[in-house]
Protein backbone atom coordinates (compact mmCIF):
# COMPACT_ATOMS: atom_id res chain seq x y z
CA UNK A 1 0.00 0.00 0.00
CA UNK A 2 2.82 2.49 0.79
CA UNK A 3 4.38 1.51 -2.73
CA UNK A 4 1.02 2.31 -4.25
CA UNK A 5 0.22 5.19 -2.27
CA UNK A 6 4.22 6.57 -2.89
CA UNK A 7 3.98 6.04 -6.68
CA UNK A 8 0.41 8.14 -7.04
CA UNK A 9 2.20 11.11 -5.49
CA UNK A 10 5.55 10.69 -7.44
CA UNK A 11 3.29 10.76 -10.62
CA UNK A 12 1.37 13.58 -9.58
CA UNK A 13 2.56 17.70 -11.07
CA UNK A 14 4.09 19.35 -8.63
CA UNK A 15 2.76 22.70 -7.67
CA UNK A 16 4.21 25.22 -9.98
CA UNK A 17 7.25 27.21 -7.81
CA UNK A 18 7.66 30.99 -7.28
CA UNK A 19 9.78 30.97 -10.61
CA UNK A 20 7.72 29.30 -12.80
CA UNK A 21 5.24 31.81 -12.17
CA UNK A 22 7.26 34.39 -12.95
CA UNK A 23 8.17 33.21 -16.62
CA UNK A 24 4.70 31.91 -17.27
CA UNK A 25 3.76 35.96 -16.63
CA UNK A 26 6.27 37.09 -18.54
CA UNK A 27 5.69 34.78 -21.62
CA UNK A 28 1.72 36.27 -21.76
CA UNK A 29 2.77 39.66 -21.32
CA UNK A 30 5.24 39.43 -23.94
CA UNK A 31 2.95 37.75 -26.47
CA UNK A 32 0.41 40.11 -25.51
CA UNK A 33 2.97 43.28 -26.78
CA UNK A 34 3.80 40.88 -29.93
CA UNK A 35 -0.10 40.90 -30.59
CA UNK A 36 -0.40 44.37 -29.48
CA UNK A 37 2.26 45.72 -31.86
CA UNK A 38 1.06 43.57 -35.14
CA UNK A 39 -2.19 45.29 -34.83
CA UNK A 40 -0.87 48.69 -34.10
CA UNK A 41 1.21 47.95 -37.45
CA UNK A 42 -1.74 46.54 -39.58
CA UNK A 43 -3.58 49.92 -38.42
CA UNK A 44 -0.65 51.60 -39.73
CA UNK A 45 -0.42 50.06 -43.34
CA UNK A 46 -4.47 50.41 -43.56
CA UNK A 47 -4.15 54.26 -42.81
CA UNK A 48 -1.32 54.33 -45.31
CA UNK A 49 -2.76 52.66 -48.03
CA UNK A 50 -5.86 55.13 -47.67
CA UNK A 51 -4.05 57.99 -47.94
CA UNK A 52 -1.90 57.03 -50.79
CA UNK A 53 -4.70 55.79 -52.37
CA UNK A 54 -6.26 59.62 -52.06
CA UNK A 55 -3.18 61.15 -53.27
CA UNK A 56 -2.86 58.82 -56.89
CA UNK A 57 -6.55 59.79 -57.19
CA UNK A 58 -5.57 63.43 -56.68
CA UNK A 59 -3.06 63.12 -58.82
CA UNK A 60 -5.10 61.11 -61.05
CA UNK A 61 -7.91 64.05 -61.19
CA UNK A 62 -5.32 67.12 -62.19
CA UNK A 63 -4.86 67.45 -65.59
CA UNK A 64 -2.22 69.68 -64.81
CA UNK A 65 0.19 67.19 -63.22
CA UNK A 66 1.46 64.32 -65.39
CA UNK A 67 4.14 62.63 -63.34
CA UNK A 68 4.44 63.14 -59.14
CA UNK A 69 7.34 62.64 -57.03
CA UNK A 70 7.15 61.12 -53.00
CA UNK A 71 8.64 61.60 -50.23
CA UNK A 72 11.39 58.78 -48.96
CA UNK A 73 10.04 56.58 -47.80
CA UNK A 74 10.18 52.73 -46.19
CA UNK A 75 10.36 49.51 -48.01
CA UNK A 76 6.96 48.30 -46.76
CA UNK A 77 5.86 52.06 -47.75
CA UNK A 78 7.00 52.13 -51.45
CA UNK A 79 5.37 48.29 -52.09
CA UNK A 80 1.99 50.16 -51.18
CA UNK A 81 2.58 52.62 -53.45
CA UNK A 82 3.12 50.73 -56.23
CA UNK A 83 0.10 48.21 -55.85
CA UNK A 84 -2.05 51.77 -55.15
CA UNK A 85 -0.46 52.73 -58.54
CA UNK A 86 -0.76 49.71 -60.32
CA UNK A 87 -4.55 49.20 -59.19
CA UNK A 88 -5.15 52.63 -60.75
CA UNK A 89 -3.72 52.32 -63.75
CA UNK A 90 -0.59 54.52 -63.67
CA UNK A 91 3.52 53.60 -63.80
CA UNK A 92 5.71 53.76 -61.20
CA UNK A 93 9.03 53.68 -60.24
CA UNK A 94 11.80 54.02 -57.40
CA UNK A 95 14.94 55.75 -57.39
CA UNK A 96 17.66 56.89 -54.93
CA UNK A 97 20.55 55.08 -54.30
CA UNK A 98 20.65 53.88 -50.58
CA UNK A 99 17.45 52.42 -48.97
CA UNK A 100 16.91 55.73 -46.62
CA UNK A 101 16.80 58.14 -49.98
CA UNK A 102 14.80 56.04 -52.40
CA UNK A 103 11.81 57.72 -53.14
CA UNK A 104 8.52 56.87 -56.04
CA UNK A 105 7.71 58.66 -58.93
CA UNK A 106 4.67 58.19 -60.60
CA UNK A 107 3.46 58.88 -63.94
CA UNK A 108 0.40 58.64 -65.99
CA UNK A 109 0.30 56.22 -68.92
CA UNK A 110 0.11 59.01 -71.73
CA UNK A 111 3.29 60.56 -70.05
CA UNK A 112 5.29 57.50 -69.60
CA UNK A 113 8.94 58.27 -69.07
CA UNK A 114 11.45 57.34 -71.81
CA UNK A 115 14.46 55.77 -70.75
CA UNK A 116 16.89 58.69 -71.36
CA UNK A 117 14.11 60.46 -68.30
CA UNK A 118 14.17 57.15 -66.51
CA UNK A 119 18.41 57.30 -66.57
CA UNK A 120 18.52 61.15 -65.45
CA UNK A 121 16.55 60.11 -62.38
CA UNK A 122 18.77 57.34 -61.88
CA UNK A 123 22.02 59.98 -61.88
CA UNK A 124 19.71 62.20 -59.35
CA UNK A 125 19.60 64.98 -61.96
CA UNK A 126 16.61 66.67 -62.56
CA UNK A 127 15.03 65.64 -67.00
CA UNK A 128 15.05 68.63 -68.62
CA UNK A 129 12.95 67.83 -72.14
CA UNK A 130 14.43 70.75 -73.77
CA UNK A 131 18.07 69.63 -73.16
CA UNK A 132 17.55 66.41 -73.93
CA UNK A 133 16.37 67.11 -77.36
CA UNK A 134 19.39 69.57 -78.10
CA UNK A 135 21.18 66.78 -77.16
CA UNK A 136 19.89 64.44 -79.04
CA UNK A 137 19.93 66.84 -82.37
CA UNK A 138 23.63 67.43 -81.60
CA UNK A 139 23.84 63.59 -81.72
CA UNK A 140 22.15 63.05 -85.42
CA UNK A 141 24.22 66.24 -86.48
CA UNK A 142 26.93 64.33 -85.26
CA UNK A 143 26.47 61.11 -87.07
CA UNK A 144 25.27 62.27 -90.00
CA UNK A 145 28.52 64.52 -90.65
CA UNK A 146 30.64 61.51 -89.73
CA UNK A 147 28.59 59.69 -92.45
CA UNK A 148 28.98 62.57 -95.06
CA UNK A 149 32.44 62.64 -94.25
CA UNK A 150 32.98 58.27 -94.97
CA UNK A 151 31.28 58.88 -98.55
CA UNK A 152 34.07 61.88 -99.25
CA UNK A 153 36.96 59.77 -98.33
CA UNK A 154 37.30 56.73 -100.22
CA UNK A 155 38.54 53.85 -98.00
CA UNK A 156 41.44 52.36 -98.00
CA UNK A 157 41.88 48.28 -97.51
CA UNK A 158 44.60 47.44 -95.64
CA UNK A 159 45.06 43.30 -95.72
CA UNK A 160 46.47 41.70 -92.87
CA UNK A 161 49.82 40.31 -94.71
CA UNK A 162 51.27 40.91 -97.66
CA UNK A 163 50.54 38.65 -100.53
CA UNK A 164 54.80 38.81 -101.47
CA UNK A 165 55.21 37.05 -97.76
CA UNK A 166 52.38 34.77 -98.20
CA UNK A 167 53.40 33.83 -101.79
CA UNK A 168 57.14 33.89 -101.13
CA UNK A 169 57.47 30.11 -101.42
CA UNK A 170 55.96 30.95 -105.58
CA UNK A 171 57.28 33.84 -106.53
CA UNK A 172 59.94 34.34 -104.13
CA UNK A 173 61.04 36.92 -101.92
CA UNK A 174 61.93 40.13 -104.46
CA UNK A 175 58.60 40.46 -107.21
CA UNK A 176 57.65 43.40 -109.11
CA UNK A 177 54.09 44.16 -109.63
CA UNK A 178 54.98 43.02 -113.44
CA UNK A 179 55.05 39.45 -112.05
CA UNK A 180 51.42 39.94 -112.15
CA UNK A 181 51.57 40.26 -115.93
CA UNK A 182 54.63 37.90 -116.94
CA UNK A 183 53.78 34.07 -116.87
CA UNK A 184 56.89 32.03 -116.89
CA UNK A 185 57.54 28.22 -117.31
CA UNK A 186 57.68 26.18 -113.89
CA UNK A 187 58.25 23.08 -114.38
CA UNK A 188 57.97 22.25 -110.44
CA UNK A 189 54.41 22.88 -110.70
CA UNK A 190 54.27 22.04 -114.10
CA UNK A 191 52.98 25.46 -115.50
CA UNK A 192 53.26 26.20 -119.20
CA UNK A 193 53.02 29.29 -120.80
CA UNK A 194 50.71 30.29 -122.96
CA UNK A 195 52.75 30.87 -125.89
CA UNK A 196 53.74 27.05 -126.16
CA UNK A 197 49.94 26.51 -126.44
CA UNK A 198 48.82 28.37 -129.46
CA UNK A 199 48.37 26.38 -132.80
CA UNK A 200 50.06 28.62 -135.53
CA UNK A 201 48.94 26.08 -138.26
CA UNK A 202 46.09 27.11 -140.83
CA UNK A 203 42.98 25.40 -141.32
CA UNK A 204 43.86 23.80 -144.31
CA UNK A 205 47.05 22.51 -142.85
CA UNK A 206 45.07 21.18 -140.12
CA UNK A 207 42.44 19.38 -141.70
CA UNK A 208 45.48 17.88 -144.01
CA UNK A 209 47.55 16.35 -141.01
CA UNK A 210 43.95 14.90 -139.32
CA UNK A 211 43.36 13.18 -142.94
CA UNK A 212 46.95 11.91 -143.27
CA UNK A 213 46.76 10.53 -139.54
CA UNK A 214 43.72 8.27 -140.47
CA UNK A 215 45.16 6.92 -144.00
CA UNK A 216 47.73 5.79 -141.92
CA UNK A 217 45.69 3.86 -139.16
CA UNK A 218 43.53 2.60 -142.40
CA UNK A 219 47.09 1.29 -144.07
CA UNK A 220 48.09 -0.26 -140.88
CA UNK A 221 44.73 -2.16 -140.27
CA UNK A 222 44.91 -3.62 -143.80
CA UNK A 223 48.37 -4.47 -143.43
CA UNK A 224 48.04 -6.28 -140.14
CA UNK A 225 48.23 -9.98 -140.57
CA UNK A 226 44.69 -12.41 -140.90
CA UNK A 227 44.42 -14.71 -138.29
CA UNK A 228 42.93 -18.16 -139.76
Amino acid sequence: MADLLGSILSSMERPPQVGDQESRRKAREQAARLKKMQEHEKRQKVEFRKKMEMAVSDFIQDSSQTKKKFQPMSKIERSILHDVVEVAGLTSFSFGEDEESRYVMIFKKEFAPCDEELESYRRGEEWDPAKAEEKRRMKELAQQEAENDAMKTPSSVNPNSDYKDKYSHLIGKVAAKDAAHTLQANKAYGCVPVANKRDTRSIEEAMNEIRAKKRSKLDDGDSAPQKS
